[in-house]
């Protein structure tokens, strides 16, 4: 196990993470940005009026997004467990 190999399997792992948050971190984005634009227009400052909506709506981009991210993580791992014996140098494939 080589010191490139340590690097790029760390740097898949940060790049599946990134990839899996995107959908519910642009949802939560984008409810917030239009939260914030009513919130402004109605000069109403509620706390609450900005949590719950996009807390509601990760919660159901996390539904909708749900089987996709299973998906990229099973592979993810599954190509870890496949390739377990050539990581730690006993042969295989």
């Amino acid at each position: 196990m080589t010191q490139e190999f340590v690097v790029g399997f760390a740097r898949q792992a940060i790049e599946l993470t990134l990839l899996i948050s995107l959908p519910l971190l642009g949802v939560g984005l984008g409810v917030g940005l239009i939260v914030s634009i009513f919130q402004a227009a109605t000069q109403i400052q509620e706390p609450t009026l900005a949590f719950i909506p996009k807390i509601l709506s990760m919660f159901l981009a996390l539904l909708i997004a749900f089987p996709w991210i299973m998906d990229k993580i099973l592979t993810f791992t599954r190509e870890i467990f496949l390739n377990l014996p050539v990581y730690v140098g006993l042969g295989g494939g």
